[in-house]
């Protein structure tokens, strides 16, 4: 068959070109017939040709039903479907899903410490004395009067936390910053926010400044304009001492609070609320609660992922509570049969927390730190080689810079100065275990020789001064055993302050007028002309006498004044029988003072 015999092939469109070789095309006749079959076949369906489905093949032979397709056989379902909305998330709720997850992974890389935190006032552990009802914070916070403040305690005693709670609990925006990472630039905005937000709702703004001893002089100046006017209420934390650290302008504005070192009892507490907390609440619900909590001690902590935590009377305590004496190192002794405090944590006994609380000195983060570690151990895990391991986790804390360095230094010359030589032992073990220099405190001993031993025994100071040049010479370990010899010396030697004193008296009537001439008789005749002007007229040369002489070497003024006061003279002294009794009863044997028949 030729190719103008066949059938031409005619595609749905209104052109009327056809497929085929060259030449094959239709004559008029034929595109009249195909066009008259298009329009007929548009007619019947309804449909443009063009918007037509190709016909397939029965479906009921070689296709499943769509009715027997499960859900996760479908791959595509019809768009009057309900069903297909119920399962899929809408945008809002998959970005609400987004938002969460970033949330939980936030906070969930948190440490141990941030993410137990309190959430109310009332779980606040520890600083009674600023927590408690009826103390100046609390009502200071009731009497809407709250201030500017300044939280100044040791690290991990809660000044972060506390700021946190005390700016929920008045309702106030909190703003929170660290000075070790920002400057004014980045403080400047929160002013005026804080200023705006006064004038439009009237809530106020407390701005928290963690470390505000970092802020230079210039840089805490900027604050004390919108102090003064109210627009901010700072709360600064610092752990150095205001009195050095901040500007009197600053502290004029603000009131200070001390935070004090947590207790044993307190650090307890936290480890035990953390360690239930971290359970898994079929074991907190059916081995660690006994009794149902009530109303009044019951404990909320909804913002926090973890349980919730019971009340002290739920919190099992150990069969041998530890001793409240210190204990070194933390090395507390195995005991023979180790009994678990949680169920969840069986390699958590009452040695490993006692442990915990003597390391974290008071800290409340490094008890938390330790308590990480315990809790992320083997739980069949040594008692032993537990406390040993934490153990070797902390580093003692001392920094040269700070207080606790003047502290330790002060707590050794008082020792000595009391004739306390065990406690004067110790804190020279203390500071020089911790890294001092041994210079610094080999010059301290040399200035006590003179301050407290004095004139009682003049080999003190010669000794003080030849330990000093020792520390010099010789140097760490050795030079430690110089230091403790004339620690002991100077501890154990009589003690005399007259020429300590004498000094500060004349100090005092010096400095009261510092005009005052020198007389002519105790002047330097230099010159025929100071002779003349009468310099040195009258003045006995001592050793020319068998005698004693006198001069006048005092101005008119304070002449006769005394400042030496004469061997056993007790004017100006003290007399405390119950302290006479206490030193006699703690450091004398209960035997009484042999100077009491003196008095």
């Amino acid at each position: 068959m030729s190719p103008r015999e066949s059938e031409p092939v005619v595609k749905c469109s209104d052109s009327s070109s056809a497929s085929g070789s060259k030449g094959s095309r239709l004559s008029p006749q034929d595109r009249t017939r195909t066009t008259s079959k298009i329009l007929t076949n548009a007619k019947d369906t309804g449909i443009h040709p063009l918007f037509q489905k190709k016909k397939s093949r029965d479906l009921s032979e070689s296709e499943p039903s769509t009715s027997a397709l499960t859900p996760t056989q479908s791959k595509k379902r019809g768009a009057g479907d309900p069903s297909r909305f119920m399962n899929s998330p809408t945008p809002s709720n998959t970005q609400s899903s987004k938002r969460q997850k970033i949330s939980t992974n936030v906070s969930q890389a948190a440490p141990l410490a941030e993410r137990l935190r309190p959430s109310l006032l009332a779980d606040f552990v520890g600083q009674a004395h600023l927590t408690e009802v009826g103390s100046m914070l609390m009502n200071s916070i009731n009497n809407g009067s709250l201030g500017s403040m300044i939280f100044w305690g040791p690290p991990g005693c809660g000044k972060t936390t506390l700021a946190r709670l005390v700016a929920k609990q008045t309702g106030s925006i909190f703003k929170e910053l660290s000075a070790t990472i920002v400057g004014i630039n980045e403080v400047r905005p929160i002013f005026e926010e804080a200023k705006n937000a006064l004038r439009l709702t009237g809530r106020k703004t407390i701005l928290f400044l963690d470390e505000v001893h970092r802020f230079s002089k210039s840089q805490q100046d900027v604050f004390l304009p919108f102090l003064e006017q109210g627009h901010i209420q700072l709360i600064g934390a610092t752990t150095e001492n205001p009195s050095f650290k901040l500007t009197a302008a600053l502290l004029s504005r603000c009131r200070v609070f001390v935070l004090e070192r947590l207790s044993d009892a307190n650090i307890e507490e936290i480890i035990k609320r953390a360690v239930i907390r971290l359970s898994p609440p079929s074991l907190q619900t059916s081995e660690i609660v006994k009794s149902e909590p009530s109303p009044d001690d019951s404990f909320d902590f909804s913002s926090s992922p973890c349980p919730p935590t019971p009340v002290s009377s739920q919190i099992p305590q150990p069969s041998s509570p530890p001793s409240s004496t210190p204990i070194p190192n933390g090395v507390i002794p195995k005991s023979p049969n180790p009994t678990p405090l949680f169920p969840a944590y069986p390699h958590f006994t009452a040695a490993v927390l006692a442990s915990i609380t003597s390391l974290s000195s008071g800290d409340a983060r490094a008890a938390l730190s330790l308590l990480d570690m315990v809790l992320s151990a083997p739980k069949t895990t040594a008692e032993e080689k537990l406390i040993e391991n934490l153990r070797r986790s902390v580093s003692a804390s001392y920094d040269r810079s700070g207080d606790s360095r003047y502290d330790m230094i002060s707590a050794l010359h008082k020792s000595v100065r009391g004739s306390d030589v065990d406690a004067a032992m110790y804190w020279l073990a203390r500071m020089l275990s911790a890294g001092e220099d041994p210079l610094y405190i080999a010059r301290r001993m040399v200035v006590c020789a003179s301050e407290d031993i004095g004139l009682a025994d003049n080999h003190a100071l010669p000794l003080a001064m030849a330990a000093l040049q020792a520390c010099q010479v010789i140097g760490m370990p050795e030079c430690r055993i110089n230091l403790a010899h004339i620690v002991a010396y100077l501890a154990e030697a009589p003690k005399s302050t007259r020429s300590y004193e004498a000094y500060n008296r004349a100090e005092a009537a010096a400095k009261s007028d510092l005009t005052l001439p020198v007389p002519l008789i105790a002047r330097n005749a230099a010159t025929s002309l100071m002779k003349d002007l009468g310099y040195a007229e009258g003045y006995k040369y001592n050793p020319d006498y068998v005698h004693p002489v006198h001069n006048g070497y005092l101005p008119l003024e304070i002449e006769g004044q005394q400042f030496m006061r004469r061997p056993g003279d007790t004017s100006g002294k003290l007399y405390d029988e119950v302290a006479l009794k206490d030193w006699e009863r703690e450091r004398n044997g209960g035997k009484e003072w042999e100077g009491r028949s003196n008095l």
